[in-house]
């Protein structure tokens, strides 16, 4: 099937028509979808405070006061004078089958919580009794190595189940949770770790992936050596091979967790109390950790896996994601708030078999599946026959997120792996928000690659340079008013915060995405504005040259970059990864070029494309084009701990400009 981004290619009927946010709108006489989000938009006070009310969020003392922005609109607070544990809305409060609270009842203690998975097939499940005892038994460890509320404690794990546990139990007893993707380097880790100021980590003596064992507690060891204020390192067996120890500083997970009582989960959090420090995974410069609260978070997330996922009890939602991308602590908050099953699983996409996801969601009847627009084209590549060997006839939504996508692979996930029944559910927003800007909704008809309409209460718009709101026509995606999700700041570095996102627009937020939206309220997003490349006095984003390559039956994958030229100020360099058993030619890469140049214009003509076996990305999929560019440059790279594949740079190395 082919379709362009004006065509509606999923239409809302039966199931969906009676999801919660149906209810929602229903209790409050709003007839359509649009006006929900007008006036959710108009009104945020209104959409936050009564959605809060709706969700059945668990107060140990209700608020005062929904908002002060007394110290405006980058600083403001949320639920004045409240109380509430994320953990105690999403664990305490479902051990008890039968209570109502709002839109959700709760599950019981024996209702699964969590299903992991290994590459080997391996499997192990958590009752939501089970998670919440292991959960406090953490709290109660961490008591005793001396954390109190508010202190950090960094998590460097693989995705096990007890990673979940170390979330929820750094939750519990009010300390912060600092996540790190556990294939980071020594370095990255140090940084995140130093800048938190964690006293305790935890981490496992190894790590899988693609058939190999990681050592992170080497890693961890390295970066110990910088960090003179961690005092504790707990360990979890994992795979139980030899590793190095320290005595007095390192424990075993089993050791102290199994010997803990659970402790209790701490109740009177002020609302505003930090949760998780989450960071940015930026290539250069000092990370940035976004500053999450309990009930800003909370909000935010029960409000996006409930009125656009509309996740149930009986769901089972895998989004395939690691603990140090927000989509990890996202999906474990959000669908146990909602009483639901996650699957998380401890490999990558396309081993030991391009067909290992699709099994899963087979075996494990998942009913949702998030994954990344950049893992759709790889997989893409081997065949519609892997997907097609599956029943995947349990899936009733699929999520995306990460990026711009293309039409291609986009139509190829909606009709292979959804089968042209299942909504793509395309949301974007960013760590700094713990959630979405733009999110579509189970009520309304989905354009191809669209990312629905503005979240709901998040008034999102699209500027021009000027600050004018414009339509159909490509801007700067930025929200004209707070909400209770947006980072605090950045950790120990309020100045940095103010610059990257209220500068360009004063009292403003600017997201720093490129963004349309249509005349139907339609939203689609072209790639961030700082990779914008000028090109003879017309501006292009790389993703709209990126989408015109990998529609060409050949290519798989594309990363495009601007260099200086001296006539046209930059010109285009392509990377593409062909598809299996496709040779490169200068027949086929003359045929690329001159296929940009009738659609984009013969002034976006690239100067030349190269053939590359792959493209360095981070770990949530993301190709850093920055980087590339440096390499192409011969310019310093700057660090490279967020790369997953680093060795991807050693294929530009040769072709950089002499």
């Amino acid at each position: 099937m082919s379709a362009t981004m004006t065509d509606v290619i999923w239409q809302p009927k039966g199931e969906y028509l009676n999801s919660r946010v149906a209810d929602f709108m229903n209790k409050h006489g709003l007839k359509d979808w649009q006006q929900l989000i007008k006036k959710s938009s108009d009104d945020t006070e209104w959409f936050w405070q009564s959605a809060v009310e709706y969700m059945g969020f668990q107060w140990s003392r209700p608020y005062d006061q929904l908002m002060d922005q007394s110290g405006g609109f980058p600083w403001t607070k949320w639920f004045v004078g409240g109380q509430i544990n994320i953990a105690a809305n999403c664990l305490d409060w479902q051990l008890e089958a039968g209570h109502k609270s709002g839109a959700r009842t709760s599950v019981g203690r024996d209702h699964m919580a969590l299903i992991w998975q290994g590459e080997d097939g391996a499997t192990r499940k958590l009752t939501y009794g089970e998670l919440n005892d292991m959960s406090g038994k953490v709290a109660a460890v961490l008591t005793k190595l001396g954390v109190q509320a508010g202190d950090a404690v960094g998590i460097y794990m693989p995705m096990v189940p007890e990673v979940v546990a170390v979330l929820f139990g750094c939750l519990k007893v009010g300390a912060v949770a600092v996540p790190v993707f556990s294939g980071y380097g020594a370095q990255a880790l140090a940084a995140r770790i130093e800048d938190s100021e964690a006293k305790v980590l935890f981490t496992a003596d190894f790590g899988k992936r693609k058939g190999k064992l990681i050592n992170i507690k080497n890693d961890v060891d390295e970066a110990a050596k910088k960090l003179p204020g961690l005092k504790h390192v707990v360990v979890l067996k994992h795979v139980g091979n030899s590793i190095n120890w320290v005595d007095g500083r390192d424990l075993w997970f089993d050791e102290v967790v199994d010997a803990a009582a659970p402790a209790p989960t701490k109740m009177d959090l002020p609302a505003e109390h930090p949760s998780m420090y989450l960071y940015t995974s930026g290539t250069t410069g000092k990370p940035k950790g976004c500053v999450h609260t309990h009930a800003g978070a909370l909000a935010q997330i029960a409000k996006e896996l409930g009125f656009t996922y509309d996740v149930r009890p009986d769901d089972v939602f895998f989004w395939v994601s690691d603990i140090g991308w927000m989509m990890g602590p996202w999906e474990m908050i959000g669908v146990t708030f909602w009483g639901g099953t996650i699957v998380i699983f401890e490999g990558a996409p396309t081993h030991p078999t391009p067909d290992i996801l699709w099994q899963m969601v087979e075996h494990h009847k998942v009913t949702t599946l998030g994954i990344s627009p950049t893992a759709i084209r790889s997989l893409r590549t081997f065949g519609d026959e892997w997907v097609h060997k599956h029943d995947l006839s349990t899936l009733r939504m699929l999520g995306s997120t990460g990026e711009a996508w293309d039409e291609d692979s986009y139509m190829w996930y909606f009709d292979n792996v959804g089968g042209k029944r299942c909504p793509i559910m395309n949301i974007s927003g960013g760590t700094e928000i713990v959630g979405c800007l733009l999110m579509p909704l189970p009520v309304m008809p989905i354009k191809a690659c669209s990312l629905g309409g503005a979240g709901l209460g998040m008034d999102v718009d699209v500027f021009d340079e000027a600050g004018n709101s414009i339509k159909n026509a490509i801007g700067h995606l930025v929200c004209k008013k707070p909400a209770p999700s947006m980072t605090k700041g950045f950790l120990k570095d309020p100045d940095r915060y103010l610059e990257t996102y209220f500068s360009k627009f004063p009292g403003v937020w600017y997201h720093g995405d490129w963004a349309k939206v249509d005349n139907d309220g339609a939203f689609f997003l072209f790639g961030r504005s700082d990779d914008t490349i000028k090109v003879a006095g017309k501006r292009v984003g790389p993703g709209e040259v990126e989408s015109v390559l990998v529609e060409h039956t050949k290519i798989a994958e594309a990363a495009v970059i601007g260099v200086p030229h001296e006539i046209k100020g930059d010109a285009l360099v392509c990377f593409v990864v062909l598809n299996p058993n496709i040779d490169e030619s200068a027949e086929l890469e003359k045929e690329l070029r001159y296929m940009v140049g009738e659609r984009l214009g013969a002034v976006l003509r690239p100067e030349i494309v190269h053939f590359v076996q792959s493209l360095p990305k981070t770990r949530s999929g993301k190709i850093v084009r920055a980087t590339i560019r440096r390499r192409y440059l011969g310019e310093p790279v700057g660090d490279l701990s967020s790369v997953e594949n680093p060795d991807a740079l050693e294929s530009i190395k040769p072709l950089a400009v002499k």
